[in-house]
């Protein structure tokens, strides 16, 4: 099966920015530049552009035209989406370490966090996410047994316990508390970064119709990631 035109622009962009044949901030073709090399609609290169524009790959600038993004990995602050999936969209490969998979006793703030009493018994993972074989995330999470009984059954090497528990406990509530925080010892070991690294960390509760599901603390290196998001508001 022939790969469909808008793939091709997009296999063909993100290749020059691997290379960096395109560097950072360089200015892309036109839409219809794109249009006339491939043999395309203008419609299907500006699908191309947009997804990876909405990928974090590309910035636009209306008027101005399209760029290569900055060469830190971007999430959304407003959306929750799996971070292989993220990965992947951006033409990246993903692999993930696990570190640790077990059940521990709540100490008070994951109790609090959770609903559950001080010393309840509670699913812990702690995984590592990488980008292009480099560290990108730390997540740290704990889990309610009652509401993911086979929660330490499974290999978060296949797949994300994001993904997992928005199979078994779809997501309807989740609250986020983001700070930049100096890194320990152990954080740096695990992300492989030197002590002079800052990094970005996000708490995040998250909610399924039963109650709370989890408590993540996501750590990310500085220099590797950054957070981004885009508001529509109504004319008024």
């Amino acid at each position: 099966m022939a790969t469909p035109k808008f793939a091709e622009i997009k296999q063909y962009i993100i290749a020059r920015i691997e290379t960096g044949e395109w560097e950072e901030n360089a200015r892309l073709p036109s839409e219809n530049q794109f249009a006339e090399q491939f043999g395309c609609s203008r419609m299907t290169a500006r699908r191309a552009l947009t997804e990876l524009t909405d990928n974090g790959v590309l910035e636009r600038s209306q008027g101005l035209g399209t760029f290569v993004a900055g060469l830190k990995s971007q999430s959304s602050l407003l959306a929750i989406r799996n971070i292989a999936d993220e990965i992947k969209d951006r033409g990246h490969g993903y692999s993930v370490q696990q570190l640790e998979l077990a059940q521990v006793e709540a100490k008070t703030p994951i109790a609090i966090a959770l609903g559950l009493e001080v010393g309840s018994p509670v699913f812990y993972s702690v995984l590592v996410h990488c980008e292009q074989g480099a560290a990108l995330q730390l997540e740290e999470r704990y889990v309610n047994p009652a509401l993911i009984p086979d929660y330490l059954q499974q290999d978060f090497r296949v797949q994300t316990p994001h993904e997992y528990l928005s199979q078994v406990a779809p997501l309807t509530e989740a609250r986020h508390t983001i700070e930049a925080i100096v890194a320990s010892e152990q954080i740096q070991r695990q992300l492989q970064i030197p002590a002079s690294e800052p990094c970005l960390q996000i708490l995040r509760r998250t909610w399924s119709r039963q109650g709370v599901v989890s408590f993540a603390r996501l750590v990310h290196p500085g220099s590797r990631f950054r957070l981004g998001g885009h508001l529509t508001f109504g004319k008024g």
